[in-house]
């Protein structure tokens, strides 16, 4: 009969560790993002899936803060990052540095997240936006490719998190998790 695991059956790796573990090349970009719980809840999922960095834009919240501790879980800790004010600039020195810079969000353009086919041989950075606006409107032409998650209910948009979730997963996939 099946039964959960405890902790220490796990096999965490500690956070010396984690930091000397080769990551997937795939940065997050929250943009404009406001809950501290939706920051907290991409810190562990980046953490889950070895995430090189997240990048904090606009007013996206920073750590350390206890709301955003309280669904990092300590990720903060683990997870690279860094603040940059400007989300338009840090698109363009992300793509100066060859990464493909893929924006979340449902546009006249956008690839089903399920038809686009990553690239093992390439670097990625994914923009999640404000949880009213969606990304900036000044850098949806910036992108390089606007990426969307198929939804057949009657709602039209993901939490944040949630879909940070499920598009970090599917790039944690393929780029060799």
């Amino acid at each position: 009969m099946a039964r959960k695991l405890k902790l220490e059956e796990l096999g965490r790796i500690d956070i010396e560790t984690f930091k000397e573990t080769e990551k997937i090349p795939l940065i997050v970009v929250l943009d404009n993002v406001r809950s501290m719980h939706n920051v907290g809840a991409a810190f562990r999922t980046a953490d889950a899936f070895l995430i090189e960095k997240i990048i904090l834009c606009g007013i996206t919240p920073q750590p350390p803060h206890r709301e955003i501790h309280k669904a990092a879980l300590g990720a903060t800790e683990s997870v690279t990052w860094e603040y940059e004010e400007d989300v338009k600039s840090t698109i363009k020195k992300l793509q100066e540095d060859d990464f493909i810079v893929c924006g979340i969000e449902q546009t006249t353009d956008s690839v089903l997240l399920t038809d686009f086919e990553i690239n093992k041989d390439k670097k990625y950075a994914l923009v999640l936006g404000n949880e009213v606006d969606g990304i900036s409107d000044e850098i949806v032409s910036d992108c390089d490719v606007l990426l969307e998650i198929p939804q057949l209910g009657t709602k039209h948009s993901l939490n944040v998190s949630v879909c940070g979730g499920i598009v970090m997963w599917e790039f944690a996939k393929a780029l060799g998790l």
